[in-house]
């Protein structure tokens, strides 16, 4: 590992410090205990590498829905589950209710389930912001500070930080994450994170990482850290370059490569030592991720359903063939996964261009669906109130 002076300095979100400014961005289906562990153990080479002791990266959960959690669904509660390896522990949290999050939190809290909250609004499916909530929600700028101050509330009864996740806005015309984000900073928030697109964007199109350099100059007083675009540690460092952000938030960039957490810790502390792994290492992670995922469901064949999803991304590049992948797509039992693992060439070597680059689906731009009457203006008039009030749709099955 190269000795060079580190690019930034630790990410101080509340009382945890974070050596590498670097959080796992929640992704549906996605983080759950198993791939946060991956992601954690790779975080950790790469910091100890550096020099570092401390935690290598903010790992955060899956989005839980608040009134999910309050109704103690089994879901739920699995989906807040923790390894005992896991510090600090974080969850994120969807709701647009504040008597609801406030709840949640406190349930967090005098459980003693999590160390670290961080609120969703940046959520574009359309299920989530037709009710008001996501990236719809920062819009209410009074629900907004609602939301965010009810549960800065109940976290800090138990010393936890809340962050918040937002997006540029709702669509070109309608931005809103500058006055989202002097809000939350004024409300106590531990630190904002930006998705340089509008929930129109959805995941199209190219970030636009002069907004998360707007962002930086107008919240002053806590962490701001950017998010979108990130494929590639030197992705991050240009971000912190152009931007100025104080960390960075990586979703699909990992999809099946966690070893992502050791080439950002590594680059955050100066050196240009990069993870280049052959299919047979690759092979190697993606097998024990899928044991993993076993594990955590208590069922071969459900966590073999789960890693299907994982492998056309540990793959990408690779010449493995088209039917050997569909088979892979359609393992039933780790023997499976096996069989058809032992017929690929391990000396293959990382395939680069194939491989690099954005992963996970792209989509197209979108007109957003939204609430009744909802752009008519910023404040919600009494029907809208009533109706966010019970308007927590399930988003733990992909939203």
């Amino acid at each position: 590992m190269s000795t060079a002076t580190a690019l930034l300095p630790p990410l101080q979100i509340g009382p945890h410090t974070i050596d590498s400014p670097v959080v796992l961005a929640p992704m549906a289906g996605i983080t759950n205990r198993p791939f946060r562990q991956l992601c954690r153990e790779y975080g950790a080479e790469g910091a100890a590498a550096g020099g570092a002791s401390g935690s290598s990266a903010l790992y955060v959960s899956e989005m839980i829905t608040s009134r999910a959690l309050v109704e103690r669904t089994p879901v739920s509660m699995k989906l807040i589950e923790h390894g005992p390896e896991e510090s600090p522990r974080s969850v994120q949290l969807y709701g647009v209710d504040p008597a609801t999050v406030g709840a949640a939190v406190r349930m967090l809290v005098q459980e003693d389930r999590a160390d670290h909250v961080d609120l969703n609004f940046g959520c574009p499916v359309p299920k989530v912001t037709r009710k008001g909530g996501g990236s719809a929600l920062p819009w209410k700028t009074e629900l907004f500070r609602g939301v965010v101050r009810a549960a800065v509330r109940e976290a800090s009864a138990g010393g936890l930080p809340v962050t918040v996740k937002m997006r540029v806005g709702i669509d070109a015309d309608h931005h809103t994450f500058l006055d989202a984000g002097r809000i939350a900073e004024a409300e106590g928030a531990a630190a904002v994170a930006l998705h340089a697109r509008t929930a129109a964007q959805a995941y199209s199109g190219q970030a636009d990482w002069s907004r998360i350099a707007e962002l930086k100059a107008a919240v002053t007083t806590i962490p701001v850290l950017g998010n979108g675009d990130i494929w590639s540690a030197d992705d991050a460092v240009r971000m912190v370059e152009q931007t100025g952000c104080d960390g960075v938030v990586v979703g699909r960039g990992c999809l099946g490569r966690p070893w992502l957490f050791t080439d950002l810790a590594a680059a955050f502390a100066g050196s240009r030592v990069r993870v280049e792994p052959t299919l047979g290492e690759v092979c190697r992670v993606l097998r024990r991720h899928a044991e993993l995922l076993v594990a955590f469901h208590h069922e071969e064949a459900k966590g073999c359903r789960d890693i299907r999803k994982h492998i056309a991304w540990y793959t990408k590049g690779f010449p493995v063939g088209g039917q050997v992948r569909q088979q892979l797509g359609l393992v039933h039992t780790l023997a499976d996964l096996d069989r058809l693992i032992d017929g690929l060439d391990p000396e293959q070597p990382w395939p680069h261009e194939g491989a690099d680059g954005p992963r996970g689906r792209a989509g197209s731009s979108r007109i957003v669906a939204l609430p009744d009457r909802w752009l008519d203006s910023r404040d919600l008039d009494d029907a809208q109130r009533e109706a966010v009030a019970v308007a927590e749709p399930d988003v733990t099955d992909g939203g």
